[in-house]
């Protein structure tokens, strides 16, 4: 039994988005090999990136209302103060922004960076553009989140990369929502923008790798002790 447990614990899940890619790439592996024999062993390789790339791994979350947790997993490439955009309904003042670019060997499974209700779910189409330029947040195609916390209402908005072609959202408005929660996950590098109202410092720095479900980018009060975490 502890072998078993061992095995299990060290086997990261595929997320089930993730299910119809693999199989698609292991087919096409069986199809090269039988053409060219080589050719299986070089396209499964890419199915092991694939399953790998739709990775779902536990997170251990901070249960903090004061703290904001990153959406994503990849580097912080942006912390700065923004209009957020007009379909947030967040008003037309700069808000601070904290955008978390996810590149192909990242997990991309999003997580919700604070507790609270869903208030809505705006999706925007557009171009796709490097994910990690600034005007990512204003041309790509996007799907952005507004979750009203004990802080405030902000905002999350998954913005599709270079090579993204598919945003996917789970979440319903109305719906609560745990810090470190679920709600999304984009195909093939993309990025995360999280726009907080006034009160919030930044926690993280630029170039700083973020983890998602797990790591403080930001906090609303500080002087904190020990917090409290949920496994997921």
């Amino acid at each position: 039994m502890s072998l078993f447990n061992t095995v299990r614990n060290t086997i990261v899940p595929v997320h089930k988005e993730g299910y119809p890619f693999v199989a698609a790439f292991f087919v096409a592996s069986l199809v090269l090999g039988w053409i060219f024999k080589p050719l299986f062993w070089i396209g499964m390789i890419f199915t092991l990136w694939c399953a790998y790339f739709f990775r779902d791994p536990e997170r251990v979350t901070p249960q903090d209302d004061d703290l904001v947790i990153s959406p994503a997993d990849g580097k912080v490439s942006a912390i700065q103060m923004v209009t957020p955009p007009a379909e947030l309904n967040l008003g037309s003042e700069p808000m601070l922004r904290i955008s978390v670019f996810m590149n192909v060997f990242n997990c991309h499974v999003n997580r919700a960076p604070m507790r609270g209700r869903i208030v809505s779910i705006n999706y925007r189409s557009g171009s796709f553009v490097n994910a990690e330029l600034d005007k990512a947040s204003e041309d790509n195609e996007r799907n952005g989140l507004v979750i009203e916390t004990s802080h405030g209402q902000i905002g999350v908005v998954q913005i599709a990369g270079l090579v993204a072609r598919r945003i996917l959202c789970w979440a319903n408005p109305n719906e609560p929502v745990d810090a470190g929660e679920r709600f999304g996950l984009i195909r093939f590098g993309s990025r995360l923008d999280v726009f907080l109202p006034a009160g919030a410092a930044p926690r993280v720095s630029l170039g700083q790798t973020a983890v998602a479900g797990e790591t403080v980018i930001a906090e609303f009060a500080s002087a904190k002790g020990p917090v409290i975490s949920r496994r997921s």
